[in-house]
């Protein structure tokens, strides 16, 4: 099973997080949103050859953290993963929208610089500004959008571009989830969780919503969960050959 798009340092207990991800057996992406707590979270999972750690900088804290770049940079050869990136266009963070654009605009030129990197993207209310950002640098590597929730127009865009999705839970319980599921090219989707920020009261880390998210897509992709798993294995398999 793959988790595409997970927090494991931000559980309340990240060493237990790590340990329950290890016995499920699970191939993680663990994302980061910050440059400097990168190089922790990435010895969390040190032995672990199935969870990789992203070097991120998070769109939410793109202001705060903008002096973190040049950090950012220094850390790129560390890892073939960048996340969590990208835009968010929300009320609540549209007063520092333009830092925003500074920051992912710098990322996606640094990971041209350095040969392209597997990227994991927010763009809640941003779709359209997230793409022409990807647009803007055609040597960035390899889009994933992660927890897409944009128009089905956005999407058809994104497909276009090449971009691939993370999918979790929260989409496919949600009928506008499902619709643009549905529309997404099977071949570039991956499951994710979005843990702890998904996760139920108690704060440990669950395989179960691996399990769910790919029960939902069996159920929109007219498969079984076996034939299902199966492929979401070979469109990891394929992104990582790219």
């Amino acid at each position: 099973m793959i988790d595409f798009h997970c927090h494991l340092d931000l559980f309340p207990d990240p060493v237990r997080a790590v340990a329950a991800a290890r016995e499920a057996d699970l191939y993680v992406l663990s994302v980061t949103t910050t440059p400097k707590a990168f190089i922790k979270t990435a010895k969390l999972a040190s032995g672990c050859k199935k969870i990789k750690t992203a070097l991120g900088l998070h769109p939410e804290i793109a202001h705060e953290r903008k002096s973190e770049l040049p950090l950012f940079d220094r850390l790129i050869t560390e890892t073939r993963y960048v996340g969590e990136v990208g835009l968010d266009g929300s009320r609540d963070y549209a007063d520092h929208f333009d830092d925003q654009k500074v920051v992912f605009n710098h990322i996606l030129s640094t990971c041209s610089k350095v040969g392209g990197r597997i990227l994991s993207i927010h763009s809640r209310n941003a779709a359209t500004k997230v793409l022409d950002a990807l647009e803007r640098h055609p040597d960035f590597g390899f889009a994933v959008l992660h927890w897409f929730s944009g128009t089905p127009s956005q999407l058809q865009r994104a497909t276009e571009m090449g971009c691939w999705f993370s999918v979790g839970a929260p989409m496919v319980k949600s009928a506008k989830g499902r619709e643009l599921i549905s529309q997404m090219p099977m071949q570039r989707v991956l499951t994710e969780t979005d843990a702890p920020f998904t996760s139920k009261p108690g704060g440990t880390y669950s395989s179960a919503e691996v399990n769910f998210a790919t029960e939902g897509l069996a159920a929109i992709w007219g498969k079984s969960v076996v034939q299902t798993n199966r492929m979401i294995t070979e469109n990891l398999k394929s992104l990582l050959k790219s």
